[in-house]
């Protein structure tokens, strides 16, 4: 949860207040993730320094895509709730590789304002496919990458 309030705070003084909000994600959120095996932390030298959410198979918010489609029709993974200490480098990169690593096609989403997970899954080779609508209806920028996309 210190992380997560880390990232809450960066996010706000980005200018990307809306993305997680005040209640989101919370404890019973992040308990869930980890009772499905689905929550993941990244360690440097002992420490936790990251944590995500890698969720194997479909994503009900990814069923109806706008203003594009995805690059691929295949099994994929999706990275969630991606969030670091704000000091160590190369968190997201190794979030990526790492599900890279588990199966070769994987999807994301961030939220219009949050510029700096745009700069990580466009640096990384994320290429944009158009935009998905999460539950409480606000848009989130989709991506998608399949392993051999030159990153």
């Amino acid at each position: 949860m210190n992380i997560i309030s880390i990232a809450k705070e960066y996010m706000i003084v980005h200018g990307n207040p809306t993305q997680w909000g005040a209640d989101y994600p919370g404890e019973e959120v992040l308990k869930s993730d980890i009772m499905n095996n689905n929550s993941y932390v990244i360690m440097d030298n002992g420490r936790i320094v990251g944590t995500f959410t890698f969720i194997m198979g479909d994503e009900p918010t990814y069923q109806i895509i706008k203003n594009g489609e995805w690059h691929y029709d295949k099994a994929y993974g999706t990275i969630h709730r991606l969030a670091s200490n704000g000091i160590s480098k190369g968190v997201a990169r190794a979030c990526f590789e790492y599900c890279q690593n588990l199966i070769d096609y994987i999807r994301i989403d961030t939220h219009k304002d949050n510029i700096s997970m745009q700069e990580a899954v466009e640096k990384f080779g994320f290429q944009i496919c158009g935009n998905i609508y999460v539950e409480d209806g606000s848009e989130r920028i989709a991506y998608d990458k399949i392993r051999g996309q030159v990153s």
